[in-house]
């Protein structure tokens, strides 16, 4: 019998308690072991519970239990998950998570140190919840040379974007909705400003490339600034917006990456993605492009992928499994006023065709784009291929002319 401990009772703690007591038959066959919850780390308290004698309130049962081969840290946040996690590896114990904020803030060096304890960091939870990500890449497409891995990452935004689109409700309406059906926090802006999908491309451009990614060098963007007007430009155009989180490695052997809103053309596999759906599309050289969809979070999606972590590592006690990425640092990341791709912007002028002719003169081949009830002083156009440095002095003569730049998103060729 494996004792393992559980760090968190929360929505993600409390799943993965309850997949380990109500599956532990066919979870012992799995994983060869039985496996036993000896503790359940959380400060409040849980009476009345079935298994309310596992908690305790000191991490330090935890840690000085030589019993304990496996911890999952389901807590959140960086602090004190970091200083327990390093602790328990540092003291020969495998963890396992779904925080996917600590992994991409802390992953290269909690690898390094699980690589010289000869133990297991897995985090198949902390990017896409249920849907499996982190394996694939690693194993079953570790003989590809991954080229960009791209996708709808955050449940929450892409559920407001769906509202957007096919309800045409605003932003604002979206959001409360989402946050009344528990899709959105009080606080979202983790969410819609798209910092948790940055959290998640990180990990995994990470994985595929070998060299960590730091958040803070990736450029982020979320969906506050999205209005109805831009959705019936993109339906104009033929596609749908949707915030994605990409990277893609350059001849330059540097990485493009960044989470955006982003024109997405109706035949990609990721425009018809809704709701509170996750899909992640990963193009290999040899296998082409392959695409992960599922529900990206909840209790039990992400509890089932903590679990089959939990499973693995009591799998590999004696032969750790080979998940790693070193170090990296900002040489790895192509600026990204130095990125190039096409771009749609709308504009408000008192002058269209005079306004027209500047948008010609400062975006060749430029085609312009219409809506329906579309107000007399407005444009919308896509441009050909250019620099975010030279999208950016663009549009800064447009409004020196008195062009006023409403929206810039940019296009996908996904």
């Amino acid at each position: 019998m494996v004792q393992v401990a559980v760090m968190g009772h929360g929505v993600v703690g409390s799943g993965v308690v309850e997949v380990l007591l109500n599956h532990c038959d066919s979870i012992a066959k799995r994983a060869k072991e039985e496996i036993n919850i000896k503790y359940i780390l959380d400060i409040r308290d849980f009476p009345g519970l079935e298994y309310s004698d596992k908690f305790t309130k000191s991490f330090d049962d935890i840690l000085n239990d030589e019993e304990v081969r496996v911890v999952a840290e389901v807590m959140g946040g960086v602090h004190p998950a970091y200083e327990f996690t390093k602790s328990c590896l540092l003291a020969g114990k495998s963890v396992v998570t779904s925080n996917k904020e600590l992994v991409a803030t802390k992953g290269a060096e909690l690898l390094e140190i699980a690589k010289e304890k000869n133990v297991n960091y897995l985090f198949e939870a902390s990017v896409g919840g249920g849907i499996p990500i982190i394996r694939p890449i690693s194993q079953c497409l570790a003989a590809n040379e991954v080229i960009e891995v791209a996708g709808i990452l955050n449940g929450t935004t892409n559920f407001i974007l769906t509202k957007m689109i096919k309800d045409h409700m605003s932003f604002e309406d979206a959001l409360k909705m989402a946050q009344e059906l528990g899709y959105a926090e009080r606080n979202p802006a983790a969410d819609v400003e798209g910092h948790d999908a940055c959290r998640k491309i990180c990990i995994l451009a990470s994985l595929s490339y070998g060299k960590h990614i730091y958040p803070e060098l990736v450029h982020t963007q979320g969906i506050t600034k999205i209005t109805l007007e831009d959705v019936a430009y993109a339906s104009s155009w033929g596609g749908v917006i949707k915030l994605i989180g990409q990277v893609k490695k350059l001849d330059d052997g540097t990485l493009d990456i960044s989470v955006e809103p982003m024109f997405i053309e109706n035949g990609s596999q990721l425009a018809s993605v809704d709701d509170v759906f996750n899909g992640i599309l990963v193009r290999g050289d040899a296998t082409g492009d392959v695409v992960f969809y599922g529900k990206g979070a909840g209790k039990l999606p992400t509890a089932s992928a903590v679990v089959a972590d939990i499973i693995d590592c009591v799998k590999h006690l004696k032969a750790r499994k080979y998940l790693y990425w070193a170090d990296g640092d900002a040489s790895l990341v192509k600026p990204y006023e130095k990125t190039e791709y096409p771009v749609y912007i709308r504009v408000e002028t008192a002058d269209k065709k005079a306004a027209s002719e500047k948008i010609l003169a400062l975006f060749p081949n430029a085609r312009f784009i219409v809506r329906s009830d579309a107000p007399e002083n407005e444009l919308a156009f896509v441009t050909e291929s250019l620099t975010v440095d030279d999208q950016s002095k663009a549009a800064a003569e447009l409004e020196k002319n008195g062009i006023t730049v409403k929206s810039k998103i940019r296009i996908s060729d996904l």
